[in-house]
């Protein structure tokens, strides 16, 4: 029998220790993995409050959100800070208005160097970010618009993977992005959904013995309106429809993905839109689109689904919106907030899973450098006029710049037209400090600013408080 000198026994003794050290930083690592939750955020560009079944569509078909929405929690009043693509994506994963991180205008590669040079700050903590650095496996998939430069990219935001285009699919140039490098131009968008899935798909298998975080920012409905040959005139909802219906199927892909590796009760999944509808879709009754200050421009819809966690078929009427997805998706991985800047977000998911009352006094909307609504409780103020009709009823003539051309933008020709406006064009006309009873009167028909002076003057006081 081998005899060790007593000098060697205080290294083994060391060695020993270490090791069975490291066996437990190695359980409690994967312990904490465990409870901490996937997370997965499907957003989509320009889908309107109306456009989906769950939401009161007559004609566009939705079965996996509609059934998203029997399985967790559908929100009726859920807004955007602007009526427009970046600086909405920029407050989803910030938690905060445009007016604190910077972004109030669209990144565009097209239009002039001014809208080239525009991205997110280096001194924005995004989603992306404070996931990552909790160790969370992260993945961008689809529009980004924070910045096209190099030093805008996801990867170096708090993304591990990046997959998509990195503004919208009508700028041009129109190119697929992998990582930091052009892996198709131009780009055969009616493939652009069906791609991102299966990208989506595949990094979900990859990661899924740890926690992650995919960002799903679809296309789609944006124009140019692109669907695949399995979704391309099977509807009989026109291109509007058919776009619609493989964005529900996309959404049914991942469901089923969690599922298949029984990860349901372990993913939090969010779907919302970016802002209100162009044309061809639907506001669901409410007045104005996109790009406009109106309900139709800045309420989306949002469902958001967690076995376990939240309870199945409830609907929500709490006042809340995009700010919130940040806050809300850190608390319940049990990541601190950053304390050294204001995040305008809070954890709604007391909302989500029970019937707490909003956190909010007021939410407001931006367009550009103005804040334009306050909405607090069942009324909304407009500081300034909403902005006027984009409906066009004579269009033979009209010509979308933007629209494909079969070289540099791939696309269906059967493109929706100004004729075929998403919302109520009815209503009392433009004017600063318009009031409404959003309850009563959600499409914001008539002004009720000369009844009610001192809910203006209060509303105003939360404009004067922040501007």
């Amino acid at each position: 029998m081998t005899t060790l000198h007593h000098r060697y026994l205080p290294v083994l003794l060391a060695v020993v220790v270490g090791w069975f050290g490291s066996i437990t930083s190695s359980f409690e690592a994967t312990a904490a993995e465990i409870t901490q939750p996937n997370v997965v955020v499907i957003f989509a560009d320009d889908l309107g409050y109306g456009d989906l079944g769950c939401f009161g569509h007559p004609t566009f078909k939705t079965p996996a959100l509609d059934r998203m929405a029997a399985e967790g929690v559908r929100l009726t009043d859920f807004y955007v800070p602007v009526p427009y693509c970046a600086p909405s994506r920029a407050t989803i994963l910030t938690g905060r208005y445009p007016f604190r991180h910077g972004l109030v205008h669209n990144p565009c590669p097209d239009v002039g160097p001014k809208a080239d040079d525009r991205g997110i700050a280096d001194s924005e903590i995004t989603l992306g970010e404070s996931l990552q650095a909790a160790g969370y496996a992260t993945c961008c998939i689809g529009k980004w618009h924070l910045g096209h430069k190099p030093q805008f990219y996801p990867c170096r935001h708090g993304f591990d993977e990046y997959f998509g285009i990195l503004y919208s699919n009508d700028m041009r140039p129109v190119e697929l992005i992998d990582g930091e490098k052009v892996v198709e131009y131009p780009v055969i968008q009616p493939l652009l959904t069906k791609k991102y899935t299966q990208r989506a798909l595949r990094f979900i298998e990859k990661n899924k013995s740890k926690p992650f975080l995919l960002y799903l920012a679809h296309a789609m409905p944006h124009k140019p309106l692109a669907a695949s040959e399995d979704f391309y005139k099977k509807t009989g909802a026109g291109l509007y429809g058919d776009v619609i219906a493989e964005l529900d199927w996309s959404v049914g892909q991942v469901l089923s993905k969690l599922k298949e590796l029984d990860l349901d009760e372990r993913t939090l999944v969010i779907f919302t839109s970016d802002n209100g509808p162009w044309f061809g879709g639907s506001t669901g009754g409410l007045r104005g689109m996109k790009a406009r200050t109106w309900e139709g421009g800045i309420r989306v819809p949002m469902i958001a689904r967690w076995p376990g966690k939240i309870s199945a078929g409830r609907i929500c009427h709490a006042l809340a919106g995009t700010i919130d997805v940040f806050p809300t998706i850190l608390k319940a991985a049990g990541i601190a907030l950053p304390d050294d800047r204001a995040i305008d977000g809070r954890d709604i998911m007391p909302m989500l899973t029970s019937d707490a009352p909003t956190p909010h006094e007021s939410l407001v909307a931006m367009h550009g450098q103005r804040l334009m609504t306050v909405r607090s409780g069942k009324w909304k103020l407009h500081i300034f006029p909403p902005g006027g009709l984009q409906y066009r009823e004579k269009v033979d003539d009209w010509v979308d710049p933007r629209g494909p051309d079969g070289v540099t933008i791939i696309a269906q020709h059967e493109q929706c037209k100004p004729d075929q406006y998403p919302g109520v064009l009815t209503g009392d006309l433009p004017k600063k400090m318009m009031l409404f009873n959003i309850d009563t009167d959600p499409a914001e028909q008539h002004d009720v600013s000369d009844k009610h002076p001192e809910v203006v003057e209060r509303l105003k006081g939360i404009y004067n408080r922040i501007f």
